[in-house]
């Protein structure tokens, strides 16, 4: 039987190197699959991962059909074993719903990949509903690290050096401090994962610095 998986995980933690790893495996093994992604930081219609790794892959926006598509594709005699879908989160629970009709009704097996919370620490609608909806849920043991050497749990945006946890929801941006956001206004806007306790305090690596040399201590306790 074919069966839904959400992995997931904060950003760092591998999601998008085990979606590239999960497709090799499957295509080494002569199964013929998709790859989708929507919003990823390499540009349109490619998955990237932090170690380098790239792949094209089919972009999502808001209006794809993925029912529509899989039967199209099928009816022009395309063979379809799986999907590899990433940045997950970006979906829409319209779209989750129909990836979990061509699990039901077409026998295809979809991996999702995505992050279950924004910079808000609010879930994503799409990473919602693939909880709601998905065979399996499993958070992936790859451990990202806070820059207190916490596991991290919780993603900060940080624009112009300064964590923010309003404003639009999407927007493009890495993890490097000095990374430049893509279509993002205004500034620089970059993402960093934190632990809990030193994101309700948006202490991030570049503000613990910066207090840490001056007169001020680490709000720790």
């Amino acid at each position: 039987m074919a069966s839904l998986t959400f992995f997931t995980g904060p950003m760092d933690s591998g999601k998008s190197t085990l979606a590239l790893q999960t497709n090799h495996n499957r295509a080494a093994r002569g199964l013929a699959g998709l790859i989708f992604t929507a919003h990823d930081r390499a540009g349109d219609a490619v998955i990237s991962s932090r170690l380098g790794l790239t792949h094209g892959a089919i972009e999502v926006g808001p209006e794809f059909d993925f029912w529509r598509y899989t039967v199209d594709a099928l009816t022009h005699g395309k063979r379809i074993d799986y999907f590899i879908c990433d940045e997950a989160q970006f979906y829409t629970p319209d779209q989750i719903d129909a990836l979990a009709k061509i699990v039901d009704e077409l026998q295809i097996d979809i991996f999702c990949f995505g992050i279950l919370t924004d910079f808000r620490t609010r879930l994503f609608p799409g990473s919602a509903r693939l909880v709601e909806l998905a065979d399996s849920t499993q958070v992936l043991q790859v451990e990202a690290l806070c820059w207190c050497g916490k596991r991290a749990t919780h993603n900060a945006r940080v624009e112009d050096g300064i964590m923010v946890t309003e404003g639009e929801v999407i927007v493009v941006g890495d993890t490097e401090e000095s990374a430049p956001a893509v279509n993002a206004e205004p500034g620089n806007v970059s993402y960093e994962v934190l632990c809990r306790q030193h994101h309700r305090r948006r202490m991030t690596a570049g503000r613990a610095r910066a207090v840490s040399l001056g007169a001020e201590p680490l709000p720790f306790d």
